[in-house]
């Protein structure tokens, strides 16, 4: 009966270490696959809660013995997923060892948001985290709505949470999509894609029509009705 019970506390250490290993490995061979992200929980239910308001997770990938509550900093291992968006599929959380005798600042985290305002100069994120635009990625100019990946860094006179990096949570290409609505600066490709003038990269020359077929970039934002944004376009084809 021992025998078998260590046989089976053995099969059980080598399924964990597996699975641990391949999160590792999957981590090490970088891509869009998985992230290594820090956060704070905002929600908390019997079950599941979430991670800067954007991260879901569920109860059984918390590890260690602890009850997470509102306001516990966290670290997790985040995939995408086509019914989240953002879901953890490792919680682990942080100790205050960050914040010790040393200027908060110094700790350098990575969280989820969305652009929430936007001045000259500078622009909010949830407004709580404000960022200069020199700390952008290339290519990428912030609008309202824009879920985004941050770097920031919490600044130990005011206690405001400034951005050292920004960069779109989810971007991809549309090849040959069809405008197919415009309203004064305003419109859509393919029933699916909002897009403005206002923050639209265009050839020199080109200004968008009804039923032109176009290529795109596009990054995940919250418009309305729409969860992507164009950021930039291309004229293919014009139909006459």
């Amino acid at each position: 009966m021992l025998r078998f019970i260590s046989r089976a506390l053995a099969f059980f250490r080598r399924r964990v270490n597996s699975s641990e290993r391949e999160q590792q490995m999957r981590l090490l061979e970088g891509g869009d696959e998985l992230k290594m992200v820090r956060g704070v929980v905002t929600k908390i239910c019997s079950d599941y809660g979430l991670i800067d308001e954007l991260v879901y997770f569920s109860s059984d990938v918390v590890t260690g013995d602890v009850s997470l509550k509102v306001g516990q900093e966290v670290t997790a291992i985040v995939e995408d997923d086509k019914t989240y968006g953002s879901k953890a599929i490792k919680v682990v959380a942080v100790s205050d060892g960050c914040h010790g005798a040393g200027p908060s600042d110094s700790c350098p985290r990575v969280a989820f948001g969305c652009i929430s305002s936007a001045v000259e100069g500078a622009n909010y994120i949830d407004h709580t985290t404000y960022f200069s635009l020199d700390v952008i990625c290339k290519e990428f100019e912030p609008y309202q709505g824009d879920r985004v990946e941050v770097e920031f860094c919490t600044q130990s006179d005011t206690l405001n949470r400034k951005a050292v990096s920004v960069k779109p949570l989810r971007h991809k290409h549309v090849h040959e999509v069809c405008i197919t609505s415009l309203h004064g600066r305003n419109g859509v490709i393919d029933d699916s894609i909002f897009f403005t003038l206002e923050s639209l990269k265009l050839p020199d020359g080109y200004t968008p029509q009804i039923s032109d077929v176009v290529n795109a970039v596009v990054v995940e934002s919250i418009q309305s009705c729409y969860v992507w944004r164009a950021i930039s376009m291309t004229l293919v084809k014009r139909w006459q």
